[in-house]
């Protein structure tokens, strides 16, 4: 498949010939996939809230509705990535129609066990195959400006606008969520999830002319080498995992603090506010002409990051809440965006959608696990303590990177690539 960018690529680096969102979104064939893409990956920001508040109502616990949506996140971190080296294989619809309609079924099973006051263990049963089956669509979406946009400068600004484009659905998700199940029913979040992950991911697999090419039979063992085989791709799915404890204590602590001063539908707003901060950062980022190299840019904002949410826990007030969870979720986007501008050089082509799903599932098992600790916390110690989740999270993740960021030199980009083309012509990089 020939690159579709619609102007050449320019090997100038400098502010003035950076394309941006403009040139982007004039990409040939872009809007077919971006917008059912949209609609499909909206319920994944509604799904751990959703359960929360459904088993919180049903149980009392913020322990018990906790651990459900940790198993939910824990189900998805495992099956995200061999769902991405499917999608690399045998096609990105041959993935998605069969996920979406296990989704569909498995959250509709939890609903009514959660209602129905069954046993714990049948809705941690009924949990399992619901994350399992979460369809993975803005991996594919990356993977398929990927396919589109081979070796143009334009793919720094398509990992900001992806990044946007998730936080905008992480502002609408959780506000729609806690709507739904405060003043509608605590199953109306959940079930409208399920039903727009089935209408959302059957029209995005619908639209097959998009979807990155599969490899011929002949050179499966070049293109199916999995993308965890990457030193690099092993440090960013700790950084990712530190990521995912921000989501998941901020969710659950919220909940509680907004819960704890009689004040319920606040817990949106608030989730909104941080989401808002991701979401305007990453549109600062991808306007940006970075001249830092992408692995200092990570480590800056990472230390960044840890230092803002380390502070999460001493807030007493909705106004100081809004403020920090603000200057967190603007702390979030850069390193989310620079740890998938680095992924399109670290990874080979064939593997890419496979890595995704790596750092995906990793922010989805920090999530898991930091929404069943702040569970603990905010059941037997004070209001807040669920927030020194993310502080510990983003702390150790921040070390972590720090250790090990040699690993995160990427492959000449001056080279020819020919690895994860496969029957394609190589095809040279800048």
């Amino acid at each position: 498949m020939a690159s579709t960018v619609t102007t050449e690529p320019s090997k100038d680096s400098s502010a003035s010939s950076r394309p941006g969102y403009g040139q982007l979104l004039r990409t040939r064939g872009a809007w077919t996939f971006l917008l059912p893409g949209f609609a499909a990956r909206q319920p994944f920001a509604m799904l751990t809230i959703s359960i929360v508040l459904l088993v919180q109502h049903t149980t009392g616990s913020y322990g018990a509705a906790g651990a459900a949506a940790a198993v939910t996140g824990v189900s998805m971190a495992l099956c995200a990535p061999y769902s991405g080296r499917l999608a690399d294989r045998y096609g990105q619809r041959a993935v998605l129609i069969p996920g979406v309609l296990l989704h569909t079924l498995s959250g509709v099973t939890l609903t009514v066990l959660a209602l129905s006051h069954a046993p714990l263990w049948t809705v941690f049963a009924a949990a399992v195959p619901t994350g399992a089956s979460v369809p993975q669509v803005g991996p594919m979406v990356r993977a398929r400006w990927g396919a589109r946009l081979k070796g143009s400068p334009l793919m720094p600004t398509a990992a900001a606008f992806e990044s946007v484009t998730d936080e905008l659905t992480f502002v609408f998700g959780p506000l729609l969520a806690t709507a739904l199940c405060t003043a509608v029913n605590p199953a109306a979040g959940l079930v409208t999830e399920a039903a727009l992950t089935l209408l959302g991911g059957l029209l995005f697999a619908a639209r097959k002319s998009t979807q990155p090419q599969v490899a011929v039979a002949g050179h499966a063992r070049v293109e199916h080498a999995s993308a965890l085989r990457v030193p690099g791709v092993r440090v960013l799915i700790v950084a990712f995992l530190g990521i995912g404890t921000v989501f998941g204590g901020m969710q659950v602590s919220l909940a509680a603090f907004t819960e704890s001063i009689g004040e319920p539908g606040l817990n949106g707003v608030l989730y909104g506010t941080f989401a808002a901060g991701n979401m305007l950062s990453g549109l600062v980022c991808g306007a940006v002409a970075w001249k830092v190299a992408p692995r200092r840019r990570l480590v800056v904002a990472y230390a960044a990051l840890a230092l803002v949410a380390s502070g999460l826990w001493a807030a007493h007030s909705v106004l100081v809440l809004a403020g920090l969870g603000l200057l967190v979720g603007m702390c979030i986007a850069p390193a989310l965006i620079t740890g998938y501008t680095l992924v399109e050089d670290l990874v080979a082509a064939g593997a890419r959608t496979e890595a995704f799903t790596w750092l995906t599932g990793a922010v989805a098992l920090g999530q898991a696990a930091a929404v069943t600790i702040a569970g603990q916390l905010e059941d037997h110690f004070w209001g807040g303590a669920g927030f020194l989740v993310p502080m510990g999270g983003t702390v150790l993740a921040l070390v972590t990177l720090l250790a090990l960021r040699s690993r995160l030199e990427t492959r000449s980009r001056a080279r020819t690539v020919a690895r994860g083309v496969g029957h394609r012509v190589p095809v040279t990089v800048d």
